[in-house]
């Protein structure tokens, strides 16, 4: 499989919402009302504050992110990227392909480190992969995401120099 990695375009928006919806509706990753609405999701996803990307291969789209300052002013030197893998492509590598390409991006925009504000410890895959590229839980926010099988668990905030 060759995977690319290009720019959002408009016309990606049915894509991008097949990966969002079913992680949206589970509640388990992202901490978002699980009744988000298509219009509201892409509206976050791929705002005028973000750069926003897609990885396709043989013409479909298996993952998302996006990439943004954490912080304005002071701390917009540092990154934050939200990602998702299409349900059907996951354990493909396609994750690790798209942060590797977003640090890529982050560096090329000026970016200096990149911050994961609130990474659900319960994502077990999201936590080793963040882990395994060199990221550092720099924070541990107790009970701080409501998990709709598991109840409340911590919220990591994970850091790494680019």
């Amino acid at each position: 499989m060759t995977l690319a990695i290009r720019p959002a375009a408009p016309e990606d928006g049915a894509a991008i919402w097949a990966i969002l919806e079913p992680v949206i509706r589970a509640g388990e990753t992202y901490a978002m009302d699980r009744d988000l609405s298509r219009g509201a999701a892409l509206a976050y996803w791929l705002g005028p504050d973000r750069a926003s990307f897609v990885a396709e291969a043989e013409g479909r789209v298996l993952g998302t992110y996006y990439l943004r300052a954490n912080q304005a002013g002071g701390g917009a030197h540092v990154a934050n990227c939200g990602y998702a893998t299409h349900a059907d492509a996951r354990g493909r590598g396609i994750a690790r392909a798209m942060a590797e390409h977003s640090f890529a991006e982050a560096r090329a925009r000026g970016f200096r480190a990149m911050q994961f504000n609130f990474v659900v410890s319960s994502n077990a895959p999201a936590v080793r992969l963040w882990l395994a590229l060199g990221f550092e839980t720099v924070g541990r926010v107790p009970e701080a995401f409501a998990h709709p099988a598991l109840g409340l668990v911590d919220a990591l905030v994970l850091y790494r120099r680019l």
